[in-house]
C-alpha cells in the first residue's frame, strides 16, 4: 500500500493541465490526497475528456514525459508530481475530435424578437429611448437627412475615372482612380469607390457578393466623399531600385 501514500508535506501542488482534444493548457491546484480516477472527473470539465476512456501522463515543466499515471486508486501525491508541471489528459475515444469544445459556431444562440426586445424596460435601446438619445434623438431624422444632402453635394464633384487622393484620419494619403460614385446597399449615403494603386484596400470593388466596380483584391475601398480629393495625382514612382 505504499505507492497510495502521499509523498511530499505539502498537500498541494499547481499543475498545468493539456490535453489531446483542445488546444489549450490551464493551471489548477490540486489536492494531493485526491485519486487519479477523482483526479480525471475533474479534468472532464476542464479539458473535455472522459474519465472512462482518458489516461494521463506526469511530463516535467519543459514537457519531458516522467510517468505514467494509471493506477486509478493512487493518490495523486503518490507520483513524483511538483508545481509547474505538466499532467496531459490523453482520452482514446475515437469519436473525441480535436477543438470540438472551441467550435463556437456548434453552439445554439439565443435570439430575440425585435418587437419582444423592444419592450423590455432594462436594455440599452430603452435607456436611449428614455433619454432621446441616438436614432431616438427628436432630431435625429433631421440630421441624417442634412448629413446626406452634404454628402449628395460633396459626391457630385467626384466623376467616375478620376485621378485622387484619399485622406482617413489624417494617415497616410493613399492615391488611386475613382471606380464609383453613389449610395451602396451596405451602409447609408454616399460613397466613392477607389481602385488604390497599392494593395492598401480592403476588397475587390465588392461587398458582401454585390459588385460596384472592378479591381484586384485588397486594391479596392469605399470612402466618404469628404475623404477624397480630386484631380492631377499621378501615380507614385517606387524608386527602390535606384537606391542600395
Amino acid at each position: 500500500m505504499a505507492e497510495y501514500q502521499v509523498q511530499s508535506k505539502q498537500d498541494h501542488v499547481n499543475v498545468r493541465i493539456a490535453s489531446n482534444i483542445n488546444s489549450f493548457a490551464s493551471e489548477r491546484r490540486y489536492q494531493k490526497s485526491i485519486s487519479i480516477l477523482e483526479l480525471k472527473a475533474k479534468l472532464e470539465l476542464i479539458a473535455g475528456t472522459s474519465a472512462n476512456t482518458t489516461r494521463l501522463e506526469l511530463h516535467d515543466e519543459d514537457d519531458k514525459f516522467i510517468c505514467k499515471m494509471d493506477n486509478n486508486q493512487s493518490l495523486l501525491g503518490s507520483y513524483p508530481v511538483e508545481d509547474n508541471m505538466i499532467i496531459h489528459a490523453i482520452d482514446s475515444d475515437p469519436s473525441r475530435k480535436v477543438g470540438e469544445f472551441e467550435d463556437v459556431s456548434k453552439v445554439e444562440k439565443y435570439e430575440i424578437e425585435e418587437d419582444a426586445y423592444d419592450k423590455l424596460p432594462d436594455t440599452v435601446r430603452a435607456f436611449k429611448k428614455r433619454n432621446k438619445m441616438g436614432r431616438f434623438s427628436e432630431d435625429y431624422e433631421k440630421k441624417l437627412q442634412e448629413k446626406e444632402e452634404l454628402e449628395m453635394k460633396e459626391s457630385e464633384r467626384i466623376q467616375v475615372g478620376s485621378r485622387c487622393e484619399v485622406t482617413i484620419d489624417n494617415t497616410l494619403k493613399r492615391r488611386g482612380i475613382v471606380k464609383f460614385v453613389g449610395k451602396t446597399h451596405f451602409k447609408p449615403g454616399y460613397w466613392i469607390g477607389v481602385h488604390y494603386d497599392e494593395p492598401y484596400g480592403k476588397n475587390d470593388g465588392s461587398i458582401d457578393g454585390t459588385r460596384y466596380f472592378e479591381c484586384p483584391p485588397k486594391y479596392g475601398s469605399f470612402v466618404k466623399p469628404n475623404c477624397v480629393q480630386t484631380g492631377d495625382f499621378p501615380e507614385e514612382m517606387d524608386f527602390s531600385d535606384d537606391e542600395i
